[in-house]
């Protein structure tokens, strides 16, 4: 089965990048965040640049904060955005 994922970039990540979000297919179901973002960044240098230049980025896969194992379904919504401080 393929379908798309949806993909958006939050704060300095959306910023360098240009965009706020880009829907990508999916070819296989259950294939991980990192695998997923592997192909990207090998089709796509601005987005391998700004992923290489920011330590420790974060992922939330359907609005929950995941790792960069967590599978990913046709349909689901990824958020990718840098490491944030609170106080």
């Amino acid at each position: 089965m393929t379908g798309h994922v949806n993909i958006l970039y939050f704060a300095a990540l959306r910023e360098q990048l240009g965009r706020e979000s880009q829907q990508v297919p999916l070819s296989a179901n259950g294939q991980s965040v990192a695998d997923l973002l592997r192909v990207l960044r090998q089709h796509d240098a601005m987005l391998d640049e700004v992923f290489a230049a920011t330590p420790r980025i974060r992922v939330a896969v359907n609005q929950k904060l995941g790792g960069f194992d967590t599978c990913v379904q046709p349909g689901d919504e990824l958020a990718f955005f840098p490491p944030m401080t609170g106080g």
